[in-house]
């Protein structure tokens, strides 16, 4: 009987608490990591494996209780419909995918968001360093390794040669890849003129470009990016700076899109918020941990979307309280 003054007493307390707290339930925070998500990338030996695997240890570092887990898919033309059903929370998708689920082409426009902007894609072929091929007209008949099947690199290899007047699959002997990484090689022992490729810090330029016999590029030259923009607008112009990759003495300007971080359509606010903040105070240790997601900034992800309604609501709370959006 003389527990209950000391029982009395608790009930007192943690009643007096509820009360000043307006009646809300009491939360216990519970060890271990609150919030986790999966990261869609792609396949392999690609850009996109390279970057989100950066991504979700830079982020799980900078926030201890944030668990992103990635996972390889096909790419780009298989996140979409996983984001749509609901299977990824997260996924890397590139921009011409991305452009086509947002205008409705070919299907209904998607309701998926941009949590953020990843980093330019400036498109072109590489070649060896001994090839005899010099132009993209050089190319025509030939056997090209365009990327994987599922890689958005491949809807942007269409859309620049379509601008030229060229048919991907009718003009060359397009080779499409089971694993992004399989490119390099094939180009290296023949059984492939060229790979199609994009971005900055790509691997399979890298891996070229490092090879023992070299590697050369091939991009559009300033009469075909005029000619690519006048049928494709929304490709923008860009420029891979010299020395972006193992000797590339000299600047390679281009035709290209920004590849996005896209989130379900059922990802709630405050998590888009949270991780919009939590990639802003992390945005040059990422960067130092990875050449291109230097440009993985909360004011490239502003100029590069389509449409700023195209941002995650979360994302753009965060956005406006730093200043980036008004």
């Amino acid at each position: 009987m003389k527990m209950m003054p000391l029982l009395c007493a608790a009930l007192l307390i943690v009643t007096t608490a509820v009360a000043q707290e307006g009646a809300k339930p009491m939360s216990i925070t519970m060890p271990g990591p609150v919030l986790s998500l999966s990261l869609g990338t792609a396949t392999p030996g690609g850009g996109f494996p390279l970057y989100g695997d950066a991504f979700a240890e830079v982020m799980n570092k900078a926030d201890p209780s944030l668990t992103l887990a990635t996972r390889n898919t096909k790419g780009s033309t298989e996140n979409i419909p996983l984001l749509e059903a609901g299977q990824l929370d997260l996924a890397l998708v590139a921009g011409e995918p991305a452009y086509e689920a947002f205008k409705g082409i070919g299907r209904a426009p998607t309701k998926l968001k941009i949590i953020t902007a990843l980093y330019s894609n400036p498109g072109m072929f590489v070649v060896r360093a001994d090839s005899p091929y010099r132009t993209i007209r050089d190319l025509v008949g030939k056997p090209i390794a365009f990327g994987a099947k599922g890689s958005g690199l491949v809807i942007l290899s269409r859309y620049v040669l379509d601008g030229l007047g060229l048919d991907q699959d009718k003009d060359f002997q397009s080779v499409y890849l089971d694993r992004a990484g399989d490119g390099p090689a094939m180009v290296q022992d023949g059984r492939v003129a060229a790979l199609w490729g994009a971005g900055l810090g790509w691997p399979g330029f890298k891996a070229m470009s490092e090879s023992p016999g070299g590697a050369r590029f091939i991009a559009p030259d300033a009469a075909e990016i005029a000619q690519i923009r006048a049928k494709h607008a929304f490709l923008k112009p860009m420029l891979v700076d010299a020395n972006s990759y193992p000797n590339q003495p000299v600047p390679i300007a281009s035709v290209g899109s920004w590849s996005y971080i896209l989130a379900r359509e059922t990802l709630p606010d405050d998590v888009a918020y949270r991780l919009a903040k939590t990639l802003h105070g992390a945005e040059a240790t990422l960067g130092a941990r990875l050449a291109q997601a230097k440009e993985t900034t909360a004011s490239n992800t502003v100029a590069s979307a389509p449409d700023v309604a195209l941002i995650h609501p979360g994302v753009l709370k965060y956005f406006k309280e730093i200043g980036v959006v008004k």
